[in-house]
C-alpha cells in the first residue's frame, strides 16, 4: 500500500490577520486608558495586549511561512516556524506574568487613586474587542501550536478586561482602590500557568522527544508481531510541527526475505502498521529493513 507523504498545512492566515488587527486597535485604547487613569491593572493589561500584537504578529508570519514548499536546503520547509514562534510568545507571556506579580503586590502597599467609571469604560471596550477575536480564532485553535497560541493569548486578554471591568466596579461601589492590584495579580495568575505549559509542550517538540499517544514499546511490540521480523532497533519517532509526526527504525527480517520477495511486503505492513494501528497515524515513516548480519556494518550508537 503507498503512503501520501504530502504534508500540506491549513491556511489560518485570514483569521490571525483579523485577530491582529483587533489586537492593535485594542491597544492603543487601552493604551490611552492606562495614561488616563493611571491603573495599574490596564497598565498591566496593556502591556499584555502589547505583548500577545506581537505574538499574533508572530503567529501570521509563522502561518505565512509554514505555508511555503520544501525545498533542497530546508527539506520540511518551513513547517517548524509554528513552533518557533509558540516559543517565543510563551516566553514573552512569561516575562510579562512576572512583572504583573512583582508591581501588583508592591501598589498593594500602596494603591494610588483610580478614576473607576473610565476604567470600566476602557474594561469593556478590551473587552468586546478580545471577544471578538477569540470567536475569529475559536475554530481553528486546536489545528496548531502557532494557532493555540494565538487563542490564549487572546483568551488571556479577555480575561484581563474581565478583571479590569470587575475592578473598576469594585472601587466604584466600595472605594476600596486595591481592587486595582489585585485585578493585576489576577491577570499576572491566568499568565504565567498557560505561558508554563506551551513553553513545555513547544520545547519538547524541539527537543523532538517522542510524540504525546505514542508508545515506543508498544510500537516496537506490534512491528515485531509482523510476520518474518526479528529484530527492531534504532527506533526514533518526533514531531516536525502540528500534524507532522514521523518514526523511522531499522528492522531485522528473515535471510530469505529478499530473494523470496517478502522484503517489500514487510514494508508495506509495517508502514501500514504505525499509519493504521495507533491513536495517533504516523504517515510518514521510514523503515531500513536489513538482514541480520547487516548489524556488523552499523555504528555502535543504532541501539
Amino acid at each position: 500500500m503507498g503512503h501520501d507523504h504530502a504534508h500540506g498545512t491549513a491556511d489560518h492566515r485570514g483569521r490571525l490577520a483579523v485577530a491582529f488587527g483587533i489586537s492593535v486597535a485594542i491597544l492603543l485604547a487601552q493604551a490611552v486608558g492606562a495614561a488616563v487613569t493611571g491603573s495599574l491593572a490596564l497598565l498591566v493589561d496593556t502591556a499584555h495586549v502589547l505583548t500577545d500584537t506581537g505574538g499574533l504578529a508572530l503567529a501570521l508570519v509563522a502561518a505565512h511561512l509554514s505555508l511555503r514548499p520544501p525545498s533542497p536546503t530546508r527539506t520540511w520547509g518551513y513547517r517548524r516556524a509554528e513552533v518557533l514562534a509558540a516559543l517565543a510568545q510563551s516566553a514573552v507571556l512569561l516575562v510579562v506574568g512576572v512583572y504583573v506579580l512583582v508591581e501588583a503586590v508592591q501598589r498593594l502597599a500602596d494603591p494610588p487613586e483610580i478614576p473607576s467609571t473610565t476604567l470600566v469604560v476602557f474594561g469593556l471596550i478590551g473587552l468586546a474587542g478580545n471577544l471578538v477575536a477569540l470567536g475569529v480564532l475559536a475554530s481553528s485553535r486546536s489545528d496548531n501550536l502557532n494557532l493555540r497560541a494565538a487563542f490564549l493569548e487572546v483568551a488571556n486578554d479577555a480575561l484581563g478586561s474581565l478583571a479590569v471591568v470587575i475592578a473598576a466596579v469594585v472601587i466604584a461601589t466600595t472605594g476600596w482602590l486595591r481592587a486595582d492590584a489585585v485585578a493585576a495579580l489576577v491577570i499576572g495568575a491566568l499568565i504565567l500557568p498557560r505561558a508554563m505549559r506551551l513553553l513545555r509542550e513547544t520545547t519538547s517538540v524541539l527537543l523532538e522527544s517522542t510524540p504525546p499517544g505514542l508508545d515506543l514499546d508498544e510500537v516496537r511490540a506490534h512491528l515485531l508481531r509482523v510476520e518474518h521480523v526479528r529484530e527492531v532497533h534504532d527506533l526514533h519517532a518526533s514531531l516536525i510541527a502540528t500534524g507532522l509526526p514521523v518514526i523511522s527504525a531499522h528492522v531485522v527480517v528473515d535471510d530469505g526475505c529478499f530473494s523470496d520477495g517478502h522484503a517489500g511486503r514487510i514494508l508495506d505492513e509495517l508502514q501500514e502498521c504505525v499509519a493504521r494501528h495507533f491513536d495517533l497515524s504516523v504517515e510518514h515513516s521510514t523503515f531500513q529493513v536489513e538482514t541480520a548480519s547487516h548489524r556488523r556494518h552499523e555504528h555502535p550508537s543504532h541501539a
